[in-house]
């Protein structure tokens, strides 16, 4: 009986131990080998978006932007073509009617436009409008490219439109032209303003307050404000893009 027992536990006892273990042993090398195909997966798939580097500089507009170049532009060229224009787009002149008919009180509100400058040969006012144009120019340039060369984002998940916005080498050009555009424009107006503090107002001197509030000091104070605007945006738009290009040039060199 005692040799029938341990005969029949001898075979029976090893078997399920081995079998059990071998099992056991084999579902935990299966599972730690999965387990270590899904961490290198996973390390795999964190590798490329932790050595990516910033998301690509891009620019767009801002609806004030765009709204002050649609308002100053025109008055700009207007402006230019009556200096440049002259005699024959002052009072009396055969392109004053009816185009420039506001320029007979504006002459006469600032003397820098009327007659008494014209006849002084004073070469500011044409050497202003000049750089007008130049500045113009560089405006329209900078509309040209985001025009031409901006496209639209979208996004699978949001079907709804976004701004159109430029990026690479088209977003540098047309922000370094409008920064320096609007870079002109302020120290044009500064130029201007100074040299009727400095000439004793001798141009603007012979208005009522009210008049030269009105008529003067509001009109050409838009071309203070708006153009610091533009730098300051600008030129944070700049800072942000030698950062960015900075910060990659570091990570490339690590």
């Amino acid at each position: 009986m005692v040799t029938t027992r341990s005969a029949s536990k001898a075979p029976s006892t090893p078997a399920p131990a081995h079998s059990g273990g071998s099992r056991k042993s084999g579902g935990t090398t299966a599972s730690s080998s999965r387990a270590g195909s899904v961490s290198r997966a996973s390390a795999g798939s964190s590798s490329p978006s932790s050595s990516r580097g910033p998301a690509p500089w891009a620019h767009a507009p801002s609806r004030l932007t765009l709204l002050w170049l649609a308002v100053s532009l025109p008055l700009v060229t207007w402006d230019s073509a009556y200096v440049l224009l002259r005699p024959w787009s002052m009072e009396g002149g055969s392109l004053h009617w009816p185009l420039w008919v506001p320029y007979r009180l504006y002459g006469e509100v600032d003397h820098i436009y009327g007659w008494k400058a014209f006849h002084a040969h004073t070469g500011f006012t044409a050497a202003q409008s000049l750089l007008n144009v130049l500045e113009t120019a560089f405006y329209l340039a900078y509309l040209w490219i985001y025009l031409a060369s901006s496209s639209s984002p979208s996004s699978s998940s949001d079907a709804t439109p976004r701004a159109r916005a430029l990026a690479g080498r088209p977003a540098a050009i047309a922000v370094l032209v409008a920064f320096s555009a609007a870079v002109m424009t302020l120290s044009k107006t500064v130029l201007y303003w100074l040299n009727e503090y400095f000439s004793g107002f001798d141009n603007i001197g012979h208005n009522p307050p009210r008049d030269l509030v009105l008529l003067w000091i509001i009109p050409n104070g838009l071309w203070l404000v708006f153009p610091t605007y533009l730098i300051y945006v600008l030129g944070g738009e700049i800072v942000e893009g030698l950062t960015a290009a900075s910060t990659a040039v570091s990570v490339k060199s690590e």
